[in-house]
């Protein structure tokens, strides 16, 4: 009965003070909008950055040749460090940690044919596994290169999406033949779209892969131009760099402690390190939104102390026939949220609604989609408790602790 005769009270007191109210409430509107819509837009852009960080592979480091910077038994400085194909292996063998590894071929130096449309793309030469190293995934009805493509050095080539819709003209070209130089090979697969912020030498969109067999018998290159790696955790991926300097160190009596021997990419560091901006970006815009909202609570708590001073009387009647102090702190208290609920509570439809209309705008490339996920959610709820809990306590204690005499004498 009483929770009801409190909301009756506040009824009564939002009719008689409309402007007032209506401005209260909106403050906590503005901020409620200004901390969801802010976290949802940090929250979209990190997944969207993260999705095309992703692009590249997950987690891989990436090896490639390097110059001394060090002597080292009796051998100066400046020497190139040019990697083979059989390296990779010897560093799958020797360190334990590292769960797969791919030597990488590229040439430029080749045009594709398809009747008149030709382009010089990248053209590389892997193993089977670089696939799932570098999340490429074949279309419906296509597939990657195999070991069998490997045994017997097949002229078998896999494109990447772009490059097969430019030379086939959005044809489906599986099965049909493509000319690498004066070579005929036929296409096996075609890479499904995916989103990719960053490469090492090209987009994989538009490359075109053979088996490394097929590649050293085609274009007799001795060196690879770089080695894939993947770690067992990417906690290991320091260790698994240190043990990359010491067996490659050993083989071409380079220091391993020299890092200009060796060019390493770390992807993980590098998803790590802009996962860290991010999380600071993200806590500054809960920041500016917690602020926003801030002002709507000092908002809430000035009326509610104007409340207080307007109703001493009735405070004081209240006390004289037996009400006790935590009754007066509880309506208070209770009134405090009702403003809060409602402001809240609107926000967070016009937040929504503001959100999917972004959602509609062709921006997911750029900046991704805004996105309400659970910790955004609960931030928000955190700072409007605290706030309501801070705006109510105050006028709610100054108001059950008057002395009943003064409040009858008001």
């Amino acid at each position: 009965m009483r929770f009801f005769t409190t909301i009756g009270e506040f009824l009564r007191d939002l009719r008689a003070q409309k402007l007032r109210t209506f401005l209260t409430i909106f403050g906590i509107i503005w901020g409620t909008v200004a901390i969801v819509v802010l976290l949802a837009f940090g929250n979209g852009f990190q997944k969207q950055t993260m999705k095309t960080m992703r692009g590249i592979g997950e987690d891989i480091i990436l090896l490639f040749p390097g110059q001394t910077a060090k002597a080292f038994e009796g051998m100066g400085t400046d020497r190139w460090i040019r990697l083979r194909e059989e390296d990779a292996y010897l560093i799958k063998n020797e360190i334990s940690l590292v769960k797969d590894v791919s030597p990488e071929y590229s040439t430029w130096s080749t045009a594709l044919r398809v009747e008149t449309r030709t382009r010089t793309p990248n053209i590389t030469g892997i193993i089977p596994v670089y696939a799932d190293m570098r999340n490429i995934i074949p279309q419906k009805g296509s597939r990657f290169i195999n070991e069998i493509d490997m045994k017997l050095k097949r002229r078998v080539v896999f494109l990447g999406n772009e490059l097969a819709d430019y030379l086939f003209a959005g044809e489906n070209p599986v099965g049909k033949y493509i000319y690498v130089g004066h070579t005929p090979f036929i296409v096996i697969g075609i890479m499904q779209p995916k989103e990719q912020d960053s490469s090492y030498n090209s987009r994989d969109k538009d490359r075109a892969f053979i088996p490394t067999s097929t590649f050293t018998a085609l274009f007799g290159h001795r060196y690879v131009n770089n080695i894939v790696i993947t770690s067992t955790h990417p906690n290991v991926s320091p260790l698994v760099k240190t043990k990359i300097y010491e067996v490659l160190g050993k083989k071409y009596r380079f220091d391993p402690t020299d890092e200009e021997a060796l060019s390493i990419w770390d992807t993980h560091e590098f998803q790590t390190m802009v996962l860290g901006i991010f999380i600071g970006i993200n806590t500054f815009m809960a920041i500016i939104g917690a602020f926003t909202l801030t002002v709507g609570g000092v908002g809430v708590a000035n009326i509610m102390y104007v409340v207080v001073q307007e109703r001493t009387k009735e405070i004081g009647i209240k006390r004289s026939v037996g009400a006790k102090k935590r009754h007066i702190l509880g309506q208070f208290f209770l009134e405090t949220f009702f403003i809060i609920f409602i402001g809240a509570f609107i926000g967070a439809i016009i937040s929504i609604l503001l959100i999917f209309l972004v959602s509609m705008l062709p921006i997911d490339e750029f900046v991704g989609t805004p996105t309400l996920s659970p910790w955004v959610a609960l931030i928000a709820i955190s700072i409007l408790g605290a706030i309501g809990f801070l705006a109510g306590f105050f006028p709610a204690r100054k108001a059950a602790n008057l002395d009943v005499i003064d409040c009858l004498r008001w």
